[in-house]
């Protein structure tokens, strides 16, 4: 038996099996929790509900978070099949293309700026509110994605970086809003991996490079490590934990200059 063992989770941003939320979900099935997965538009519907029935579930909504009437629906819609709900993750993050080419002052608009910061940060405390009912007295979890460019500057990383400050920063006020009814809030900052999402950063494949030179494990992660973590995050064995950002980047975030290659060393 595993240690998400009747556990029901709510999963928002499946949409290839190369995404992290596919590899939280695959973890998190494999720990025995139920899955419910949600899709934006029609075009997704078929191909996440696919995923789905790879976890054994059927559990499948349309939920796009600009929407607050999708949003209401999708947790109507999931207490007609459950009486509760023991955990929410997001991974969810968008910035028009244009905003994440170039030098950041150059090419942030208002327009965009708005836009990464409602669907990559307001839409986790907006799923939240709407989820909150259904997570009474579980002692659930809810649980997002971040990155080093939330807290460093990053080439073309640009207003992404300021959703990610924002959505770190949802976490802790959520944590301190929750916790007293039990609900503990976290994130997860990963690592680079090559996502459908991350081929939108220019320059992506040369950060990968780099990334795996420098830190201290001298790779990049997995998505099935980073799964493995929100699986446990999301566990009654992290039931003390809440209000963190928890970083599985294979300790990149805690150097600084980094290596320096044999021949370089004096």
């Amino acid at each position: 038996m595993g240690f998400l063992a009747g556990k029901r989770i709510l999963i928002l941003g499946v949409a290839s099996k190369l995404s992290i939320a596919s590899g939280i979900a695959a973890a998190m099935h494999r720990e025995g929790a139920e899955i419910a997965l949600t899709y934006q538009n029609d075009k997704l519907k078929d191909r996440v509900s696919k995923f789905a029935g790879g976890w054994d579930s059927n559990r499948v909504f349309p939920c796009d978070v600009t929407n607050d009437q999708q949003i209401q629906d999708l947790f109507s819609g999931l207490a007609e099949r459950w009486d509760g709900l023991d955990g929410i993750v997001h991974c969810l993050a968008y910035a028009p293309g244009h905003e994440l080419e170039g030098n950041y002052i150059d090419v942030t608009t208002r327009e965009g700026f708005l836009t990464a910061h409602e669907i990559s940060s307001y839409s986790f405390g907006a799923l939240a509110q709407a989820g909150r009912e259904l997570m009474q007295g579980r002692n659930g979890c809810l649980l997002t994605l971040s990155y080093l460019g939330a807290v460093r500057s990053l080439p073309h990383y640009n207003v992404m970086g300021l959703a990610k400050a924002s959505l770190e920063a949802n976490v802790r006020y959520l944590a301190s809003s929750l916790g007293p009814e039990g609900t503990r809030v976290n994130a997860i900052s990963a690592g680079p991996i090559r996502t459908l999402a991350a081929s939108g950063i220019k320059g992506f494949r040369k950060m990968l490079s780099y990334n795996a030179q420098q830190t201290p494990l001298r790779r990049n992660v997995t998505i099935d490590e980073v799964g493995n973590a929100g699986a446990f995050l999301c566990s009654d064995l992290a039931s003390g934990i809440s209000g963190e950002i928890l970083y599985v980047d294979g300790g990149f975030n805690t150097t600084a200059m980094g290596s320096l290659q044999d021949d370089e060393r004096e």
